[in-house]
């Protein structure tokens, strides 16, 4: 699992609505004040036991003001599934999302690390897997680190 995390004083994540559903619009996940911003990329291979330390490593990262975690100081989490985070573009013009783990296989993952993050006290905000997302946040810093575990 691989995840960008960004300290933030803030951050959303919105929808557009569906032909078939046009009032599913709008903000899904929403944090406020400061926190963590994590777009979380599934590879093939990944497991729930990589979930919970994906989850364990982002609740105890000390990358918040005054080297505090999200631990020390309960700060919440927006938490976005990201297949992109295993694209390839070594060669030639498009990128390949070979080692992007499908979705059937992702989402259920994604879902186990939100669910261990509440699971270890913390407040979670998420999107909404698969959806055509637009990300809002402010950087504090900037402050961004990429966890692989």
């Amino acid at each position: 699992m691989r995840a960008v995390v960004q300290r933030v004083d803030g951050a959303s994540v919105s929808v557009a609505g569906t032909g078939d559903d046009p009032s599913a619009a709008g903000v899904v996940g929403e944090i406020i004040g400061e926190g963590l911003c994590v777009l979380v990329g599934v590879t093939h291979g990944d497991t729930p036991e990589k979930a919970a330390q994906l989850a364990r490593k982002l609740w105890s990262v000390r990358i918040l003001e005054g080297e505090k975690s999200c631990s020390d100081v309960n700060a919440p989490l927006l938490v976005i599934s990201q297949f992109t985070l295993y694209g390839d573009a070594r060669k030639g013009r498009r990128p390949t999302w070979n080692a992007a783990a499908p979705g059937e296989v992702a989402e259920p993952l994604v879902d186990e690390v939100v669910a261990q993050l509440r699971a270890l006290g913390a407040e979670v905000a998420t999107g909404r897997f698969g959806a055509d997302m637009r990300v809002s946040l402010t950087n504090h810093g900037p402050f961004t680190v990429i966890i692989e575990v």
